[in-house]
């Protein structure tokens, strides 16, 4: 119980989670409610957003607000400025994502503008408003989804990889600048998520794997690891790869074994 009053007192009252409606959102979404964190939840689909929101009031009894918006959007970020006016948000998490996973010549450059614009403007967008008010309160967090493709190049998902990058070195950098100011910075990098959309992607992996978490894991995790680590690899086999494609092996050679991997994984796509 004094460790839920701490939780709150520097995180609290309200969350907002960014893909908050199913996958690593939604388990994000579990382990704050569960310890008393009152909700926002923004996600492009209305359906699955107020399921979630239901579930989180009935099983943790807090305070739910949805958010049904594209992140893709350019006025997305103005949309909930306005809507979050007058909450105090002291946890943020930037799980909102999207990715191709495919020759990078493949599609138009529509389909890698939408990728940036969620994966690294919105992000961006979010951490800049939300940081400076809990500067000034002097408390408060910030979790950002990154991947371990972002410590490496990730053929066949060359982009989002990139993305990941971004994100990882903003989130270093503001772990940095913000500490003084009582905020706390982080990115969680795991490796495959059992999410719905990887689930649904078409991947021809024979089941799990040993890096393969489920997303309530990760989220427990780098709930748990936030202020104490910057960079938050969850699992032990998660941790074990990043040393040896980070450390061990030439950075050519990872490359290498990151593109065949992922073309056998999805042989469809390649």
């Amino acid at each position: 119980m004094a460790d839920k009053i701490e939780f709150l007192k520097k995180y609290g009252p309200w969350a907002l989670v960014a893909g908050g409606s199913e996958g690593l959102g939604a388990a994000f979404a579990d382990e704050l409610a569960g310890r008393g964190l009152n909700m926002v939840l923004v996600s492009r689909r209305p359906g699955p957003l107020e399921e979630k929101a239901a579930r989180l009031r009935a099983e943790h009894g807090v305070q739910v607000r949805t958010l049904s918006l594209d992140m893709a959007d350019p006025k997305t970020l103005a949309a909930v400025e306005r809507e979050t006016t007058g909450l105090e948000i002291g946890l943020l998490v930037c799980n909102a994502g999207t990715a191709y996973t495919g020759p990078f010549l493949k599609p138009e450059f529509d389909e890698y503008q939408r990728i940036l614009d969620v994966n690294c403007r919105c992000s961006l967008g979010l951490i800049h408003a939300h940081a400076r008010k809990m500067a000034a309160r002097h408390r408060g967090g910030i979790v950002v989804m990154s991947s371990l493709a972002a410590f490496q190049g990730s053929p066949m998902v060359a982009v989002y990889g990139a993305t990941k990058a971004f994100l990882v070195t903003l989130a270093e950098a503001l772990s940095d600048e913000l500490k003084p100011h009582g905020v706390d910075v982080c990115a969680c990098c795991p490796a495959v998520v059992l999410t719905p959309n990887f689930l649904n992607d078409g991947h021809d992996a024979n089941g799990p794997t040993p890096l393969s978490l489920e997303p309530a894991e990760v989220a427990r995790a780098t709930i748990r690891d936030l202020g104490r680590k910057t960079i938050i690899i969850p699992s032990a086999m998660s941790k074990l790869a990043h040393f040896m494609m980070g450390r061990l092996l030439p950075r050519r050679t990872t490359v290498r074994m990151l593109g065949r991997s992922t073309r056998a994984m999805y042989r469809e796509k390649a």
